[in-house]
This record gives structure tokens, C-alpha cells and sequence, in this order.
């Protein structure tokens, strides 16, 4: 029998619980979870159902009856079809508030654990224009909420530059005003945008994979230094030139104009070249006396000023006197080492990126640090009994995994090796927890401090400090 075909309905006066995961609110009807886009807790709606599973189903809000104290109104005309800031309509009190509700309740359902009292949330002083990198994809085909304008379009109407709608690899939404980063990314990208057109360019098409245009990526830092890279399809000298030349004239504010030819079927750059138009082929931020050197597939946090605040209590919670062997897992480029290298008498960082671990040193040897030892490698086959005979079983140990959290494996030897602390930092609480649910066998936790390194979204840092038990 075929399966019948899912009509959407509409509930009437629904209240808005809580806060969910990846930015959606919740509600709950005749004991079923109604996971809900763009709601805020408190909200009295009208819903429309659009989807539904045997124990939840997923709507909009259909009409608002009574709005929630802690809903606001949204600055970007964008918010509501860009998936970029799922939040923007709720109170930025409120935001905290729910990130640090994310955190007490993973470590209460998953972790299971004991631990103290979660430290106040330590939010972002900078709410907007707070990133130092975004990226934008080329479209020939734009998205477009309401298809019956498509016909009305002409072709350059049809182009686009911007973000992926969410979950959808082949639509782009043309993005007009992005207020997550400085306004001279704007400036940029618009600008572009129109020089292509005005010259003929042809913009990516994903199923095709033709069109000279696919991707810009645009960064900077807080020393007013940017970097422009711009891909292309293919190595069409011409109109690379004069992409180029455009970009130099025009916008004086770039010291590092890069490009990349991308002929293949994805959007990766690691395994491409960078080509130096103009400048340099790298940015410099400062993180206190740190110097760090940004390449362009370098890997650096996208707010600076919460990445210090972040960094400054990994250090405080390691709480170094300077005779102290300390094992940064995950160590990226080196960030978190070097940053805590003058406080500690060896740092051992360990990397699965080749590029990152070059980085890493690079920054080391830019800041006279000469403490730090860094080595490549996956984490749950790197900590090796050769590696720890030669440096000494750590005191202290950091680890900033991805956001699936550390292998089992790591977990096992992190166990054996019995450091006096941890500091283990997470973008991620609820594999946090599920990992801290492991070391409890040995560790007691003494410290939970989240920060906010991305308003307007349901994203949290967390910084926690274990004890060795005695």
C-alpha cells in the first residue's frame, strides 16, 4: 500500500516551552514535542504542522497571539530564510540565558555526573559585526521563497552571491546585508557581485558544475588587516586579471588578495593552491602579547574578542607556575599552546592537520616561544608511550576537540596518563558530557564557565576544569 501522503494541519494557541537544539524552539501537544522554527519561549502561536515523526513533529509559526516578553525585533531583513542567526529575534539576555540552560541540562541527561554550580555565562560585549571570517557561494540560480517571480526575473536578476539555505547543498540565498561581520565585507561582496554582471561573468552552477565564479571567503582582524580569497572554476587568465585588478583598485583595505583555481566537483580548498595577487598571503592577530599568523586555510576562531576571554580561562583554570609539562590535544594552530607557553615549562601540542601543525610552529617561532613541541597525527593513535618517554607524562591537560568530541580511545589514555587537571574546553556540551561522563572513573569537576562566542545563535563554548581524585 502506498504510504499516504503527509497533509500539513494547524494548532491553535500554543505556548512556546523552551529553547531547543540547533536553534529551534519547543512546544507540546497531547504529550507530543512540536519542534518549532523561529519561535521564542513564552510565545503564545498559531502553528503549522509540516512534518511529523512517531514521537515529534516540526511547524512554523502560523500567527503570533501574544508575543513573549523576551521576543525582540530582528535588524536583518534576512532573518527568517538565512539560517545564519536563528536567534536574532530573541533578547540577547535571553540568549545567555538559554546557552547556559544547554549547558546544565546536557550534563545533567547525558552526563549524569556531579558537578558544582555552572559559573555566570560570560557573554559577547560585540553582538553584531563580531566574526572575522565569512564565506559566500555564487549562484546562477538564487533561491527564492516565492517562485511565481521567477519568470519575471531577467538573467543577471537571476545571480546570486551569499549564504546556503539550511540543510540545501544547491540553494543560495542572494544576500543583500550581513551585519555578522564589519560592513566592509558588505561593500565587498556587493561590489562583486556588480562588477561581475556588469562584465559578463558566469556564476557557478552546482548541478552543471559550470560558471567561472564559486566561492569568495573574506577575513580579518582586529589590527584592521583583511584577507580577500576569491575561487574560480577554472584558470581563465583574462578574466582572473580582471577580477583582480578591480578588487586592488577599488578596495585598498585588502592586504592580503588571494585566488584559487577549483576545477574539481567540491568546494574544499585544502588540497587546492593559493595564488598571491597582491600582498601578503597572510594576516596577523593579537591575542594579548601573542602574535598569531592567519594563512588562508588556516584554522582561527571567528570572534576574536571572546577567543581571548575563552583562551584566558583555559589558562586560569590550568593555573600554571611555570614548571609544568602540558599536553594541548587538538591544538589546531597552536593557539591555546602558545598562548599559555610562557606559564608552563613545555607544551607538546598534537594535530591531525598537517597544515595546522605547520602553523602552529610558525606562530611559535614568530612570538620567541621555543617551549612548544608539536606533532601530527590522529589523538587516539598519537599519544604514544615513545612521545610521552621523550616529554614527560603532562601535569596539565587541554583538549579542544571537534564538535563530535574526543575517540574513546583518547579518553582510555587520557585515563592512564592521570594528569593533576584538565581543561577541557567544547563548542560542544552535549559530547562534552558524554566525555566527562568517561573520566569521572578518575576526575572529579571542579569549574563549568560557559561563554558566548556566537550571539544571535544556539552555539556555546564551555570551559571545564577536572581534578585528578585522590
Amino acid at each position: 500500500m502506498r504510504k499516504q501522503k503527509f497533509k500539513p494541519y494547524t494548532l491553535q494557541t500554543i505556548e512556546i516551552a523552551s529553547a531547543g537544539s540547533e536553534g529551534k524552539a519547543i512546544a507540546r501537544h497531547e504529550g507530543q514535542v512540536i519542534f518549532v522554527d523561529f519561535a521564542v519561549p513564552g510565545d503564545i502561536v498559531d502553528l503549522l504542522v509540516y512534518a511529523k515523526k512517531r514521537k515529534h513533529c516540526f511547524a512554523r509559526v502560523d500567527k503570533i497571539i501574544t508575543a513573549s516578553s523576551e521576543r525582540v525585533e530582528s535588524f536583518c531583513k534576512h532573518f527568517g530564510t538565512c539560517g545564519g542567526c536563528k536567534w536574532q529575534h530573541m533578547s540577547y539576555a535571553a540568549q545567555l540565558k538559554y546557552k547556559q540552560q544547554q549547558v546544565q541540562d546536557n550534563f545533567e541527561r547525558i552526563g549524569k555526573f556531579p558537578f558544582p554550580d555552572l559559573m555566570p555565562i560570560i557573554g559577547s560585549d560585540q553582538i553584531r559585526e563580531y566574526r572575522n571570517k565569512l564565506e559566500f557561494t555564487f549562484t546562477d540560480k538564487k533561491w527564492l521563497a516565492d517562485l511565481s517571480l521567477k519568470e519575471d526575473l531577467t538573467e543577471s536578476e537571476h545571480l546570486g552571491l551569499g549564504f546556503h539555505i539550511p540543510g540545501r547543498f544547491d540553494k543560495v540565498l542572494d544576500i543583500d546585508e550581513c551585519h555578522l561581520m564589519d560592513n566592509l565585507q558588505n561593500k565587498i561582496r556587493l561590489g562583486i557581485k556588480k562588477f561581475a554582471i556588469e562584465n559578463n561573468f558566469s556564476f557557478y552552477n552546482v548541478y552543471s558544475q559550470q560558471g567561472l565564479l564559486r566561492n569568495i571567503i573574506i577575513r580579518n582582524t582586529s589590527l584592521g588587516e583583511w584577507m580577500l580569497i576569491v575561487v574560480f572554476k577554472e584558470d581563465d587568465t583574462e578574466k582572473i586579471n580582471l577580477m583582480m585588478h578591480f578588487l586592488k583598485s577599488e578596495f585598498s583595505e585588502i592586504s592580503s588578495l588571494l585566488y584559487i583555481v577549483n576545477p574539481k566537483q567540491n568546494d574544499t580548498i585544502y588540497d587546492l593552491d593559493v595564488q598571491v595577487f597582491s600582498g601578503n598571503n597572510f594576516i596577523h592577530e593579537k591575542l594579548e602579547n601573542l602574535t598569531v599568523k592567519i594563512q588562508p586555510k588556516s584554522f582561527f576562531q571567528t570572534n576574536t574578542t571572546q577567543t581571548l576571554k575563552l583562551y584566558s580561562i583555559a589558562r586560569e583554570f590550568a593555573n600554571l607556575s611555570g614548571d609544568e609539562v602540558v599536553y594541548d590535544l587538538y591544538t589546531g594552530v597552536g593557539s591555546i599552546a602558545n598562548f599559555v607557553a610562557r606559564n608552563a615549562k613545555t607544551v607538546v601540542g598534537i594535530e591531525s592537520i598537517e597544515q595546522a601543525v605547520a602553523d602552529a610552529k610558525v606562530n611559535s617561532s614568530i612570538n620567541k616561544i621555543k617551549n612548544t613541541h608539536f606533532y601530527l597525527g590522529d589523538l587516539k593513535d598519537a599519544l604514544t608511550d615513545d612521545l610521552i618517554a621523550k616529554h614527560g607524562k603532562p601535569d596539565v591537560i587541554i583538549t579542544d576537540p571537534p564538535r563530535a568530541g574526543m575517540h574513546e580511545n583518547t579518553i582510555r589514555k587520557i585515563l592512564e596518563l592521570e594528569a593533576k587537571k584538565i581543561v577541557y574546553v567544547s563548542c560542544n556540551p552535549a559530547t562534552q558530557a558524554r566525555d566527562i561522563a568517561l573520566l569521572i572513573e578518575k576526575y572529579v569537576v571542579l569549574k563549568v564557565q560557559a561563554v558566548d562566542m556566537f550571539p544571535h545563535t544556539h552555539h556555546v563554548e564551555n570551559v571545564v576544569l577536572l581534578s585528578l581524585r585522590n
